[in-house]
Formats: structure tokens, sequence, C-alpha cells
């Protein structure tokens, strides 16, 4: 047996914590990737957020960053072919971000709407993290993950420029052939 010869692929999906512009935030996103030799995922991947809504007493209106980002995906995997093993995957992209207001007047039907944007603005992205995978079966991993997340400044009124950047924790959930 020869672990670094062959190739496979996965697709995957991840549920995570982290914060922006001090608010905890869901983050929720996809990937593919294509393993080359059972020790480098090359793909694409895309996580969309949201933060809790922080409430306006004068305006009566919550406030909540709202958003996504995605790009290139390359992953090195130290022995995968263990049963527990490590990857660190990099994204490199881009995404976008905006700061979106809507009633805080939940009991009023005539009151309440979807939301206005308020500002928004792109940036780029980069993203660097660790996984702890564990190979249940022979098409599933499940990975603990834990990352950093890099964005240019952004361009927000009453935003600080590095909002998004901070650390991000949580599980990736892999289906494929490794």
């Amino acid at each position: 047996f020869n672990p670094n010869t062959g190739s496979g692929g996965y697709g995957a999906f991840s549920i995570g914590y982290t914060q922006l512009h001090n608010r905890d935030a869901l983050l929720m996103g996809g990937r593919g990737a294509w393993v080359i030799g059972h020790g480098f995922g090359l793909g694409m991947g895309g996580y969309g957020f949201e933060s809790d809504p922080v409430y306006n007493a004068v305006e009566e209106l919550n406030y909540a960053l709202a958003g996504g980002y995605g790009g290139l995906i390359m992953e090195p995997i130290l022995f995968g072919w263990f049963p527990v093993h490590l990857s660190f995957p990099i994204l490199v992209g881009a995404g976008g971000v905006a700061n979106t207001s809507y009633s805080a007047n939940w009991n009023d039907p005539y009151e309440y709407y979807d939301g206005y944007v308020e500002d928004a603005s792109a940036f780029f992205a980069a993203e660097f993290g660790a996984e702890l995978e564990f190979n249940l079966v022979r098409f599933f991993r499940l990975a603990l993950f834990g990352s950093y997340r890099y964005t240019s400044d952004l361009t927000m009124e009453g935003i600080p420029a590095n909002a998004l950047r901070g650390w991000s924790a949580g599980m990736t959930f892999k289906f494929g052939s490794f």
C-alpha cells in the first residue's frame, strides 16, 4: 500500500462560530476539492455569515452584519490514511458584507419589514485553518476546525475597518473518495 498514489475528491459543508465587530456570529459554508495523492486538496469553497443583531433604541431598529466570501482552497493533508489526522485548509478569495437594519417591533405586522442594507463593502479574504479529521467510514470524514480569517479593510460608516478579522471554530462534514 502506497498512500501517496491515486486521487479522489470530496464535497463538504461546515458550520461554525465566529465574532464579527465583537458580536457573536454564525458561519456556514461549503467546499469541494480534488484530493491529489491522498495528501493535497485543491478546490473551491465559500462561506456565509450573519452576526447577532444589536438594538438601537433611538431608531428602534436592529442592526446586523451579513455577507459571505469564497475562493480557491488549498489543503495540505498529513497522514490522511490514518484514522485520525490533520489537514491545513487555506482559502484565498474575496467577499462582501452588508450592515443591515430591520424593525425591532416583532408584534406589529404593519411595522415589520425584511430589512434594508444601510451600507456595504467588498473585501479580499485569506483564511488559514487547521482541522483534526476523523475517518469515520470510507466515504465520510468529520473534522473539527479552527481558523483565522484576514480581510482587507472595510469601508463602511460606523463599522471598523477590521471588523471581519478574527478566529472561527466549528465542524466540517466531508463526503467523498479520499
